[in-house]
């Protein structure tokens, strides 16, 4: 088994999951196994050094290239993604945050009870009731 039948199913896609423009640099560093800013980089200098080529080559890829998302299919790509799953982290720390608020607001109630029993208890200890009480439980 040669290392080209070890993979029969590999293909060029573009991939919405990663993707900044049209996921063509994404696609092709997942396809030749690159890292990602190296390829995003290497087609940064090919934009400056042959713009109108590159372009086109870009563009060309964008509409040619089929696409394909790794993730949920309902999910939405790119920055939009992003942006989702940072709204969706705010709203979760909104969410920890009144749970919070509500243990310290129900550990605040037990207190006072705690409080409220201990402050009795001293009353009653102090008290020349409790003396005589237990002067009557000696005898």
């Amino acid at each position: 088994m040669t290392a080209i039948n070890a993979e029969p199913d590999r293909r060029f896609y573009r991939d919405r999951d990663r993707a900044i423009l049209g996921g063509v640099c994404a696609g092709l560093a997942n396809y030749l196994g690159f890292n990602l800013k190296v390829t995003r980089i290497l087609a940064f200098i090919a934009f400056l050094t042959a713009m109108p080529i590159a372009t086109i080559a870009y563009l060309a890829a964008v509409f040619l290239i089929p696409s394909e998302s790794h993730g949920d299919p309902g999910v939405a790509t790119g920055r939009c993604c992003r942006r989702r799953e940072r709204r969706k982290f705010k709203e979760e720390q909104r969410d920890v945050e009144s749970s919070k608020s509500s243990i310290a607001d129900e550990i605040n109630r037990r207190c006072e009870s705690l409080d409220e029993r201990l402050k009795r208890l001293e009353k009653h200890v102090t008290s020349k009731r409790y003396q005589l009480d237990q002067e009557l439980s000696r005898l």
